[in-house]
């Protein structure tokens, strides 16, 4: 006679344990990354290194780059095959994982605050200039008490020549020199 089988349904708890002891088998580290994981950090490493790649000579220079990344970068220049390009900038990824990212990620911060600050320091400039050019002489007088350096004569001149532009529609030409003056003032 075989042996008779159990028939009874196993209980919510057993199912439960059974079920949890099977997903920690299957989802336990081990000791080993997880593979998405490491898959959207190679990502990154290689959009940091397209960012860093996209940069000016002086704005890479501030950066704490290896000389095999910069060597790395310098490269990508000469590649013209997209392939080549998508292959080099995977190797670019690598070299960025000996990288000092947290240094490199706190410059990039720092940069983009300057250039925040930059943005808004010629927004507040370019309102400047189009208050000069729609307003009154209490305009100029306000801008001149903010930036007293201000050259007087060459400020009223601008402005009474970008105000004879717009009213003819021609182009911004002393518009153009206005903010130059302004912004050479407000030493941006």
């Amino acid at each position: 006679m075989s042996p008779r089988k159990n028939s009874r349904a196993p209980s919510v708890d057993e199912t439960s344990s059974d079920t949890d002891h099977q997903h920690d088998a299957f989802h336990h580290d081990n000791g080993r990354p997880n593979k998405t994981r490491l898959k959207q950090e190679a990502q990154e490493l290689k959009e940091l290194g397209e960012q860093i790649i996209a940069m000016s000579e002086t704005e890479r220079a501030r950066l704490p780059l290896s000389d095999d990344l910069l060597a790395a970068i310098d490269e990508t220049r000469r590649i013209n095959s997209r392939e080549a390009r998508r292959r080099h900038m995977q190797y670019v990824g690598k070299i960025m994982r000996h990288e000092y990212l947290d240094e490199i990620r706190a410059e990039f911060d720092t940069m983009s605050r300057e250039k925040r600050q930059r943005e808004l320091g010629f927004h507040h400039l370019e309102q400047w200039r189009d208050r000069l050019i729609e307003g009154d002489s209490d305009t100029i007088t306000a801008f001149v008490n903010e930036y007293p350096d201000v050259d007087r004569q060459a400020l009223g001149q601008l402005v009474r020549n970008a105000r004879a532009e717009r009213a003819a529609e021609k182009p911004p030409a002393s518009a153009r020199k206005l903010f130059r003056l302004i912004r050479d003032t407000a030493g941006l």
